[in-house]
């Protein structure tokens, strides 16, 4: 049984309300993604296979934003229909692009390291690892939600334990 790691989202807000705005940041993020990578010349390049022609690695990525888009929708989908079945393949890519997030910046800023841009090596490893923190926060808030809601589905929608003072 899973137990849910926070109570409430920022100390104001619920899970359930956490979890809507975490899947709606995740396809705002992923739509303007898509449009900073058709409207600039960024060359992409990935760790290991680094002989893949730029094309091909922005048409991956494009295809990978695409099913961030798909997955977070199906998220809120399961949290506006209390069915967190429907949450699974966030939570699983959640924590999957948080590990990929922290090995991409540490990575990224060594390389910035051994060229010799100190400072913008600083600077990414700052930046990359509070992004990566919020994007973990996000991630706690979405299993939590889903930890509630399996729990729920569990014991049954009106078998719910009495709220204590």
């Amino acid at each position: 049984m899973a137990k849910p790691l926070l109570n409430s989202c920022c100390v104001c807000q619920s899970t359930r309300n956490g979890s809507i705005i975490s899947g709606i940041l995740a396809i705002v993020l992923s739509i303007i993604t898509i449009v900073v990578i058709f409207t600039t010349r960024v060359h992409f390049k990935t760790i290991v296979f680094d002989f893949i022609p730029n094309d091909i690695v922005k048409i991956i990525l494009v295809v990978n934003l695409c099913m961030t888009i798909l997955i977070s929708l199906l998220m809120i989908a399961g949290v506006l229909k209390r069915n967190h079945y429907l949450m699974v393949p966030w939570v699983v890519l959640g924590i999957m692009i948080a590990i990929g997030l922290l090995i991409s910046v540490i990575y990224t800023a060594v390389v910035f390291f051994i060229d010799g841009y100190v400072l913008t090596g600083v600077l990414w490893l700052i930046f990359g690892l509070i992004c990566c923190a919020v994007l973990t926060y996000c991630w706690c808030v979405v299993y939590s939600e889903y930890a509630n809601l399996s729990e729920e589905n569990e014991r049954g929608r009106y078998n719910k334990q009495p709220y204590r003072r």
